[in-house]
């Protein structure tokens, strides 16, 4: 008989799965943005838009991310 695993174990696989979701979107986001940037021509201030927006992404994926560690040793 195969044990059932822990609803605790559960969530935090559906918030890893969600920090690695985020991760790559923002990644593929972010040099997309940086491609059409300089291929457009577009003005300095876009491209640090978008790049605090990015940082922002990774700062909440890092934050989570240690949320799941502590999560797990607790």
């Amino acid at each position: 008989m195969q044990k059932r695993p822990d609803p605790s174990d559960l969530a935090r696989a559906r918030q890893a799965r969600l920090v690695g979701i985020v991760l790559a979107v923002t990644m593929i986001l972010w040099m997309g943005a940086q491609w059409l940037g300089s291929r457009f021509a577009w003005e300095t201030r876009f491209a640090f838009l978008f790049d605090f927006v990015a940082l922002a992404a990774f700062l909440w994926a890092m934050v989570v991310t240690y949320q799941i560690w502590r999560g797990r040793r607790g």
